[in-house]
C-alpha cells in the first residue's frame, strides 16, 4: 500500500493530548499508523504527543512502537522509519496557565511545515479534562482555524453536557468540533443508509407499513475488570445507550436526506433525534451482573448498571407506533452488534409462518454483513415451510478495503467531513430523551453472568421477543 500520503491535503500538525494514556495506546496511535499504511495521511504532517511527563521525541517513538507491536498493525508491516521520523513529544502537560513545552514544539513543527499548516487537536483524555484543554486552546491562540476531536462521553449528564458544550462553543465554531462516536464510524453503520437509499428493495419497505419492530442489540461477553473505575462511574446507560445505540437508531430512522453530503446527513440524523419520545422508567430495564461488586475498584454497594434495555418510540409519520428495542450489557451469553428490522407477517393464504418471518439484519461487527431471513418451501413432497437465511459479508465486495472505525473517523477529521460525528443539537436531543429515566431511575436488577440479562427485559419487545437469545412468543 502507498505510504507517501495524500498530496491534495494540506500540511497538518496533529496534537494528541493524553498520548501516553490507555486510549491512545490501544486505539488512536494504531489508527494513525493504519492511515499511513493506506496512504491516507497528508503528504507532510507531524504528530505531537502531549502529556504531563518529560519524554524525549525518541522515547515517545519507542512507546508508539510498543503500542503497535501489542495492538497492531505491527511496525514491520508498514512505513515505520518514515512514520516515526514525524513523531514529536511535548511534555509538561497543557493548561491555560501553563502550556508546558507544547507551544515550543508546535512552533518547530510549523517552521517545518509552514505557518498555514492545519492544526488538529485530539483529546484522548478523561472527560473531566476537556474543559481545561479547551480553555487552554483559547488562552494560547490555538483555537482559531483548528479542528478539535472530543472523545466520548461528551458530558455525563444533561447538566454536564450543557456546561461543556457552552464552553466549547464559546471557543470554537460548531464546524470545528468533531465529537467522536465510534459506532458511527463502523463500516456496517455507514452501510445502513447506502443499503437503504441505493436499493429500492429496501427503501420501499423502510416504514411502519412494512416493519413491525426494530431491534438494535449489542450484547457483550466481556466483564469490566480492565475498566472497572470508568464503568462504575458511568454505567451502561450513559456509556452505550445515550451515545452509540441512540445514534444507530437515528441512522435507521432518518428521513431521506437532500443528499449524502455531510451537512445533509447530519441534518437528517438531528431531525430524527429530535423526534425521539422521551423514555419513561417503564420503558427501561437496568441490570447488574452478579459478582460485579466483588471487582477491585467497585464499591460494595454500587448500583451502577452493567446492562440496559429500552423501548424507544420515534414520533415521525414513518415510524409512529413502531418500537425500537435497544439492548446492551456486559457478561451476557453472546457478543453481537446487530440491527434487525422485523417485518410484518403478510396477509394472505399462508397463515402460519415459522419463526419470525422476514427479517432484514445487519451486523455492525468488523466490515459488517447483511443477513436476510426468508421463508421457503422445505424441499420434499409436502408443502412444509422452513426458515432460510442468506448472508452477504460486506468484506467480500470486490475492491473493498474496509477501515476500522477509528481509522475511518480520523481520516474524516483530516478531510473535514463531519457526516459521521455527533452535533451539539443532536446530543442535546439525545439527553432530553433520557432525562426522565435519569430523574426517576429504575431499580437495578441482578442477572447471572452468561445469561441474557434480567428476565424483566424480555417483556419490552412484547410478543416478538428478542431476536437474539430468545424464541418467539
Amino acid at each position: 500500500m502507498p505510504d507517501n500520503g495524500s498530496t491534495d491535503l494540506p500540511p497538518t500538525v496533529f496534537v494528541l493530548y493524553g498520548a501516553t494514556g490507555d486510549l491512545a495506546h490501544r486505539m488512536v496511535l494504531p489508527a494513525f499508523y493504519q492511515l499511513a499504511q493506506h496512504g491516507l495521511l497528508p503528504a507532510d504532517w507531524r504528530l505531537v504527543g502531549n502529556g504531563r511527563g518529560d519524554v524525549s521525541h525518541e522515547d515517545f517513538a519507542g512507546r508508539v512502537h510498543d503500542s503497535l507491536a501489542e495492538f497492531g498493525p505491527h511496525p514491520d508491516e508498514g512505513p515505520w522509519d518514515e512514520f516515526s521520523s514525524r513523531l514529536r513529544f511535548a511534555g509538561g502537560g497543557f493548561a491555560s496557565d501553563d502550556p508546558g513545552s507544547l507551544l515550543d514544539v508546535l512552533a518547530e513543527a510549523r517552521e517545518d511545515l509552514g505557518e498555514e499548516a492545519q492544526l488538529v487537536h485530539y483529546l484522548a483524555i478523561p472527560p473531566t479534562a476537556f474543559a481545561g484543554i479547551t480553555r487552554g486552546l483559547a488562552e494560547h491562540g490555538l483555537a482559531k482555524g483548528s479542528r478539535v476531536v472530543y472523545e466520548k462521553p461528551y458530558g455525563t449528564s444533561p447538566e454536564s453536557f450543557r456546561e461543556l458544550d457552552e464552553l466549547v462553543l464559546s471557543v470554537l465554531e460548531e464546524e470545528q468540533v468533531f465529537r467522536i462516536d465510534h459506532f458511527l464510524g463502523k463500516e456496517g453503520t455507514q452501510d445502513l443508509h447506502v443499503l437503504r437509499f441505493a436499493n429500492g428493495l429496501f427503501e420501499h419497505i423502510w416504514s411502519r407499513e412494512h416493519i413491525r419492530q426494530v431491534q438494535i442489540d449489542v450484547p457483550e461477553t466481556l466483564d469490566v475488570a480492565q475498566r472497572a473505575e470508568f464503568c462504575d462511574a458511568t454505567g451502561a446507560t450513559l456509556d452505550m445507550l445515550v451515545t452509540h445505540l441512540f445514534q444507530v437508531a437515528a441512522e435507521v430512522a432518518m428521513e431521506p436526506p437532500v443528499s449524502l453530503r455531510p451537512a445533509d446527513l447530519q441534518d437528517a440524523r438531528e431531525s430524527v433525534l429530535a423526534a425521539f419520545r422521551p423514555l419513561t422508567p417503564q420503558d427501561v430495564v437496568l441490570g447488574q451482573f452478579e459478582g460485579y461488586t466483588d471487582i477491585d475498584g467497585v464499591a460494595d454497594d454500587s448500583q451502577t448498571d452493567t446492562f440496559v434495555a429500552a423501548r424507544l418510540m420515534i414520533d415521525t409519520d414513518r415510524w409512529r407506533d413502531v418500537p425500537f428495542l435497544l439492548r446492551t450489557g456486559k457478561k451476557l451469553a453472546a457478543g453481537e452488534q446487530r440491527v434487525s428490522l422485523l417485518l410484518h407477517k403478510p396477509d394472505g393464504p399462508v397463515t402460519q409462518l415459522p419463526g419470525y418471518g422476514n427479517v432484514v439484519s445487519l451486523s455492525l461487527s468488523g466490515a459488517g454483513s447483511l443477513d436476510l431471513h426468508l421463508i421457503a418451501k422445505e424441499p420434499g413432497p409436502d408443502l412444509s415451510l422452513a426458515e432460510a437465511t442468506t448472508s452477504l459479508d460486506l468484506a467480500d465486495i470486490p475492491g473493498g478495503d474496509p477501515l476500522p472505525p477509528y481509522v475511518s473517523l480520523i481520516h474524516d477529521v483530516i478531510t473535514g467531513d463531519r457526516s459521521l460525528f455527533t452535533t451539539s443539537a443532536g446530543l442535546s436531543a439525545a439527553w432530553a430523551a433520557i432525562q426522565p429515566v435519569l430523574d426517576d431511575r429504575p431499580a437495578v436488577q441482578p442477572y447471572a453472568g452468561g445469561s441474557w440479562g434480567p428476565v424483566a427485559a424480555n417483556e419490552l419487545p412484547g410478543p416478538c421477543g428478542w431476536l437474539l437469545g430468545q424464541t418467539e412468543g
